[in-house]
């Protein structure tokens, strides 16, 4: 078939590979640091007492990225370093006048609303993946690993072992840190590292960097990192295995299945095994996800599904690897279809193994594989997923991907519904971005293969994105076939829910879609920058039938004082091709309808104990109106106590005979940090549009590095009839991390 000589070619094409290589770009020419060996001890204490910091070379954390890059940060932040055989030590004098601002003492938080510093290492210098360190004040530690995909923010679900301490003085802060070789992957003959230190200064409003980071794009960019010159080969990178074996137990409540008690023991394993210098093995038997946070709800006005974010730390790992296919609206692979049902019921995973990291400096590799069990009617399934991405000049790559369902069901069942054997998908990318990330160009082809399908399976995009200074220009468009199925993967609009015949049906369309965004800066007066947007989305179906424009204008105002001010107006022309039913009464019938409606969002001063955002949301809605306000109140005895009470009310009013709808969610989080390594955390959701209330409180103590005891209460009710318990359960779990 074409479609495996196709990708055949492209593995042919990828395995061209090149060997190390110690080139430095032009712009790190700019930023070099020299770092020197240390023979005596570093005790990591935060008193910086060792002869080699009176002599290491210091950098200055001196250029402003936010809010603009208009003159220098109002603080001055130095850093340092050096290494010896087993880690690689930093240190941070950062000047600050007054108390520090610490939002939480709960690990993995990053540093958003907290004054802390990080730090970018790119081992490689190859600018496709790389590490992140953040430290606050407050010696809060979290950890992340980077890839050259800048628009993926850090899900600080990647774990290491490092080390750190703080020590806070009248005037300013350190910070000191020690990372061991053997918690990185590196090659031990490269002698240039990518490296960059970051600067949050969260009093000021502000954060800097050691390089120049254009403001576009986000300070931990690997395009935009220094370099750091070793002076001899570092340590072997020895072969590292981590193994982290858990115990969990569970009493449950399920009134909703008539299963009024049980409870159950179960044991498991994650492992890590260290391949080379940059290519790992993850095993995972009998995986455990309970203290996983739960879904945040929200209350969804469209016609079609959401997009939930994984947050199971198995799949987040490298996840840009296999999700870093499509776009939002359109993912080939979507990890949440692997161990839940289509209504968010666990399916029991048996075993699983990733393999992921880099085949050299220029290719990376993933290839996974996960067992489901049996449950109920549900059949086990086997998930496999492969990917390949091969670099090309300085940020280009080419990318290719295999996809493979399998579903064990029996025969029977197989021959009423065979497309419920198995589902694979394949497709190949080709994304270049120039050296500075200003100019990128995508275009993909993807395929689906299903039982007795033999046509409209494909799926076929295009987009070109362009930054000139402060402004962003990026254009779209694609074609989905009615026949593209991913088994694995997440599609929006594809499938319709027709109302008024109570079915599903499937139907291929073609989208377009351009945005132009534009920020100006200022450098005096109280606002910070102004940020424009434009953006128009259209949608046809196969045969050019037109089905949807929507044009949104959105204005941004934000202040140096962390506030600010957002207008959205949404004008929509719809031609509903099948009935849909937003209200209580009959479904709004097949037909044009043309709407506008305004967003107004206003979020007070961040920075303060006491802040709020408050939203109204007025206007057209299909052939009626909507109107609705959200307020959102937060609230820190800092660093210990937060609370953030989320409130939305949306009213839907249809003319007769398609009624009305009042929606209402209510959404407080309760977190408590005793201290560095004891973390309480509740939520409590009421939602009517799911008819759901819950209660799930997490009580997590980190014992010591990387080993955790979490005590877990989970309850659900409806909230029409009111607070009938749906089920509810008491669970733990315990780990231990060995790194062997």
């Amino acid at each position: 078939m074409i479609q495996r000589f196709l990708i055949f070619n492209l593995i042919i094409v990828l395995f061209a590979t090149t060997g190390v290589g110690q080139n430095i770009s032009d712009f790190q020419k700019q930023f070099q640091l020299n770092i020197t060996a240390t023979s005596s001890e570093i005790k990591i204490d935060g008193l910086l007492d060792e002869p080699i910091w009176k002599q290491a070379q210091k950098v200055s954390i001196d250029n402003k990225k936010y809010p603009n890059n208009i003159g220098k940060p109002q603080q001055e932040t130095e850093a340092m370093c050096t290494f010896d055989d087993k880690n690689m030590y930093f240190a941070f004098i950062v000047h600050s006048k007054g108390d520090q601002l610490i939002k939480s003492l709960k690990r993995d938080v990053g540093y958003e609303g907290s004054d802390g510093i990080s730090i970018v290492l790119d081992p490689l210098n190859q600018k496709t993946n790389g590490f992140f360190f953040v430290l606050t004040a407050s010696n809060v530690q979290s950890e992340d690993q980077l890839t050259a995909n800048g628009e993926e923010k850090p899900t600080w679900s990647w774990d290491t072992r490092w080390y750190s301490a703080t020590k806070i003085y009248q005037d300013y802060w350190i910070a000191e840190i020690a990372i061991p070789f053997k918690s990185l992957r590196y090659n031990e003959q490269q002698r240039t590292w990518g490296i960059n230190f970051l600067r949050a200064d969260f009093k000021s409003n502000e954060y800097s960097c050691w390089t120049r980071v254009v403001p576009t794009f986000h300070s931990y960019d690997l395009g935009y990192t220094g370099i750091v010159h070793f002076p001899s080969n570092l340590p072997p990178n020895n072969n590292n295995i981590i193994l982290q074996p858990f115990v969990t137990g569970n009493v449950t409540q399920d009134h909703e299945n008539a299963n009024a008690h049980g409870g159950t023991c179960n044991a498991g394993f994650d492992a890590k095994f260290t391949l080379n210098s940059s290519l790992n093995m993850d095993v995972t038997v009998n995986p455990d996800f309970s203290q996983v946070e739960i879904d945040q709800q929200v209350t969804n006005l469209t016609r079609f599904n959401i997009f939930l974010p994984e947050k199971r730390n198995f799949f987040m790992e490298n996840a840009d690897l296999f999700a870093g296919f499509g776009n939002p609206l359109y993912r080939p692979f979507y990890s949440r279809t692997i161990g839940l049902d289509k209504q968010g019921n666990q399916i029991p995973i048996l075993i699983g193994a990733r393999l992921s990291g880099n085949l050299s400096p220029s290719v990376r590799i993933g290839v996974m594989n996960m067992q489901t069990g049996k449950k109920g009617d549900y059949s086990p399934e086997n998930f496999t997923a492969f990917t390949i991405q091969k670099r090309f000049w300085a940020r280009s790559v080419i990318k290719g991907y295999f996809l493979n369902r399998e579903n064990f069901i029996s025969q029977e069942k197989a021959t009423l519904n065979p497309l419920d054997r198995y589902g694979r998908n394949a497709g190949v990318s080709l994304e270049y971005t120039n050296s500075d990330g200003t100019k990128n160009a995508n275009i993909t082809y993807h395929q689906s293969i299903k039982p007795t399908i033999q046509n409209l399976n494909g799926y076929v995009d295009a987009s070109i994105t362009r930054t000139i200074k402060n402004t962003t220009y990026t254009a779209y468009v694609g074609n989905v076939g009615k026949n593209y199925y991913t088994d694995m993967g997440y599609v929006q609009r594809i499938e319709n829910y027709d109302a008024m015949r109570d079915t599903v049906i499937r139907q291929g369309y073609k989208n377009f879609f351009g945005n132009i965004s534009h920020k100006i800066f200022f450098s005096k007066g109280p606002i910070g920058r102004i940020q424009l947007n434009l953006e128009e989305f259209m949608n046809f179906t196969p045969d050019n039938t037109f089905n949807e424009n929507e044009l949104n204008m959105k204005v941004s105002v934000e202040m140096k004082n962390s506030s600010g001010v957002s207008l959205t107006t949404s004008n929509n022309n719809l031609n509903l091709l099948y009935a849909t039913q937003p209200a209580d009464g009959k479904p709004l019938p097949v037909g044009k309808y043309q709407y506008t409606n305004y967003n107004l969002m206003y979020f007070s001063d961040m920075r303060k104990l006491f802040s709020y955002r408050a939203g109204l949301f007025v206007g057209e809605y299909y052939n009626g109106t909507v109107q609705g306000w959200g307020l959102g109140i937060s609230w820190r005895n800092q660093p210990h106590l937060n609370i953030d009470i989320n409130c939305q009310l949306n009213e839907i009013s249809l003319p007769h005979p398609y009624g009305s709808a009042k929606l209402l969610l209510i959404a407080p989080r309760i977190e408590y940090n005793f201290n560095t390594k004891l973390f309480w955390t509740s939520f409590i959701q009421y939602n009517t549009q799911s008819n759901n209330f819950n209660i799930n409180s997490r009580l997590q103590y980190r014992y010591r590095p990387m080993s955790d005891f979490y005590l877990v209460y989970t309850d659900n009710y409806f909230t029409d009839p009111l607070f009938k318990n749906k089920n509810r359960a008491l669970i733990f779990k315990f780990s231990y991390w060995f790194n062997l």
